[in-house]
């Protein structure tokens, strides 16, 4: 099947049998079918490369297709994949040991799943079981999932509105006004759960000592802070887990994306002690899943921590997200009147625009130029750009180097509109 009819096969698959409207955007938008990977590039079925901007979405911190994941899955599958759920497993015994080796301070125990709305369900699950109470403090612009629960704490009202009612209880605060969040949590809240750097809310940044004010209102009420880590975990954010930049430890730490080294799927909620021992000494199977934890999924777990640390992905990601981060803004500077910010954090960059519309041609922009990108969910206005870990020199200046083309192609187009 030559390319062009490989291309037309699955758009038509898609739109008969998947979501024809998805299909109608991904088509506008010049996206073809992926067909390989391997570390930062993306090939399609025209043979064209892209430096892999997206990331998934943080999962693959570890590029694409790392060999020693790869090697820890292949080896696995010759003994065993899925578990029998009647046994131990020594791959989640590893894996919970080693999670609790690098987790902050005082958080001990994996629960693991598949995803990272899993994750947050669990999360708050835990924590309405723990405490007995029912309120939860979100924040505006906050993305923890899609689920009921997941999305009862989502701080967008668009995802929102259809499916109400949803679980009773949320409510939300700006993100990054410590003092707001100090308003609502009282004796009635169960957990406040935040992201210690808003990803779909648009690479929001907290002022210092955001998440520190929010774990004392948390302890003075007794409540629980969970910290949502699904895309920060893991070296994205140029630190381990993004909240130990202020030196908080959460009492569940909801994992996922990265965690599975890019091949499989993998979610993990941690927490302490103590909350782990209330749940379950009451019930040794109050909280299950039929494939979390199983023996692939966790041997590609064990193989990613040990890559982040032989590789000192943690520091790489501080190093090249400052080069990252200067050469887009270098690119901005030229472009003010198109560009209103760029900030993040590590490996987790958002350029924002000061006018609608202008991410998604910049986006068409980079795709023409072999960059793959995508704009927030929650706000279309910031472009993110969260590449593997692993990303070169080389490739970072190739990647600021077509963005300033982009922005350049789209500001002549903007002036022929006008």
């Amino acid at each position: 099947m030559d390319s062009e009819a490989l291309f037309s096969d699955v758009l038509a698959k898609y739109s008969d049998h998947l979501n024809p409207y998805l299909a109608k955007l991904m088509a506008f938008g010049g996206f073809g079918v992926e067909m390989e990977a391997e570390g930062c590039v993306i090939v399609d079925h025209e043979g064209r490369s892209f430096i892999d901007c997206l990331g998934g979405y943080g999962t693959f911190a570890l590029g694409h297709r790392h060999p020693r994941v790869v090697a820890a899955v292949k080896n696995q599958l010759d003994h065993m994949a899925l578990s029998g759920k009647a046994f131990f497993s020594k791959q989640a015994a590893d894996l919970a040991t080693n999670l609790a080796e690098v987790a902050p301070p005082g958080i001990e125990y994996s629960f693991f799943c598949n995803s990272g709305a899993e994750a947050v369900e669990a999360a708050l699950k835990f924590a309405k079981g723990y405490t007995g109470r029912v309120k939860i403090v979100s924040t505006e612009g906050s993305y923890h999932g899609k689920t009921l629960g997941a999305l009862a704490v989502t701080g967008r009202e668009k995802y929102r509105k259809r499916y109400a009612p949803l679980m009773p209880g949320a409510e939300f605060v700006p993100f990054g006004d410590a003092s707001a969040a100090e308003a609502a949590i009282d004796g009635s809240t169960a957990a406040m759960i935040v992201e210690p750097i808003q990803g779909e809310g648009g690479i929001v940044v907290p002022p210092d000592g955001y998440l520190s004010r929010l774990r004392a209102a948390c302890d003075q009420h007794g409540a629980l802070l969970i910290i949502d880590e699904v895309q920060t975990g893991f070296g994205r954010s140029g630190y381990m887990f993004a909240c130990e930049r202020d030196g908080v430890s959460p009492d569940l730490l909801p994992l996922a994306k990265a965690l599975g080294g890019g091949v499989m799927p993998l979610g993990a909620m941690m927490g302490t002690r103590e909350i782990f021992d209330s749940i379950f000494s009451a019930n040794p199977i109050a909280h299950s899943s039929t494939f979390g934890g199983n023996a692939l999924a966790c041997a590609a777990g064990i193989a990613t921590l040990e890559v982040i640390r032989d590789e000192n992905l943690v520091q790489k990601s501080q190093v090249q997200g400052e080069l990252l981060k200067k050469g887009l803004a270098e690119a901005c500077s030229r472009h003010s009147d198109l560009v209103s910010e760029v900030r993040g954090r590590g490996l987790m960059v958002g350029v924002e625009f000061a006018m609608d519309e202008v991410g998604e041609l910049v986006v068409a922009q980079l795709m023409k130029r072999g960059i793959c990108v995508a704009y927030a969910l929650n706000n279309p206005r910031v472009l993110r750009f969260e590449p593997p870990l692993i990303i070169s020199t080389a490739q970072i200046d190739q990647v600021v180097d077509s963005f300033g083309e982009a922005l350049t192609e789209t500001a002549e187009l903007l002036t022929m509109l006008v």
